[in-house]
């Protein structure tokens, strides 16, 4: 979370860079990490994945590890609520997640937009508000993908709302092979290229904010939730989302 997920944030949220030279990107990029609230307790869940059958396969758990202590409090798992404080962004949050043994493995940014006041659909779609609100989704891998989920009506002479995909799949649309990320970065480095890299700056404003939840976690010997090998992750992930009235993108 600290590395590669912070980075997709300040990028995402960076405001437009005077040129596209890599210091004025990572510029924007500090402002953004430097802008941004530290971590709460509060606004973080850890989980620890347990052992769990599924279809007569047994997959087990973190602590059955040889070589992890029984006792172990070391989190597999941790979903956070970040708020950045500034004029583009304030009070909106920021829901960040990451895992090992989920479902499935995935990197994917999702904008989901508020509910329109005094919505004239309301009674179309009745209590699933979540299917009310259209979504942005900028899948990073795998299968490269940009798609906006909306609501639009169904053909015929009834009123009657559905969910759909305007979706650009990058493999479907372009025959060329889309590099690896190690192939691009291993290519700028070779080329001197600096965009995608981190500066130091930027790396301690990364460690800022999450050193002092890092430190909590680890005083206060917070137990982690369990999770079963192979699920979404720990429940208490899906109310922190439904604390900020926003749901994971995995449950779309």
């Amino acid at each position: 979370m600290q590395n590669h997920l912070l980075q997709i944030l300040a990028l995402f949220a960076m405001e437009t860079p005077v040129s596209l030279d890599a210091e004025d990107i990572r510029n924007e990029k500090v402002k953004v990490l430097r802008s941004m609230r530290p971590l709460q307790l509060d606004d973080v869940i850890v989980g620890q994945y347990k052992s769990h059958t599924k279809g007569g396969v047994n997959y087990p758990g973190y602590t059955d590890d040889k070589t992890v202590p029984k006792d172990s409090l070391t989190p597999t798992f941790a979903a956070a609520a970040l708020f950045i404080d500034n004029a583009r962004w304030d009070g909106v949050p920021f829901l960040m997640k990451a895992g090992k043994a989920l479902h499935t493995r995935s990197a994917e940014i999702r904008v989901q937009f508020r509910h329109v006041p005094g919505n004239l659909y309301n009674k179309n779609f009745g209590s699933d508000l979540d299917q009310a609100t259209n979504e942005l989704v900028i899948r990073v891998q795998p299968d490269e993908a940009i798609y906006l989920k909306i609501n639009n009506k169904v053909p015929g002479l009834g009123m009657r709302l559905d969910r759909s995909n305007l979706n650009l799949l990058y493999s479907a649309r372009y025959s060329k092979e889309i590099p690896d990320a190690y192939e691009r970065l291993l290519l700028d480095a070779i080329e001197g290229e600096r965009r995608l890299f981190i500066r130091s700056d930027e790396l301690d404003a990364a460690w800022s904010l999450f050193t002092p939840v890092l430190k909590d976690l680890e005083h206060k010997k917070i137990v982690p939730e369990s999770y079963p090998y192979g699920s979404r992750g720990p429940i208490g992930a899906h109310y922190l989302a439904a604390r900020y009235k926003v749901r994971w993108g995995d449950l779309a």
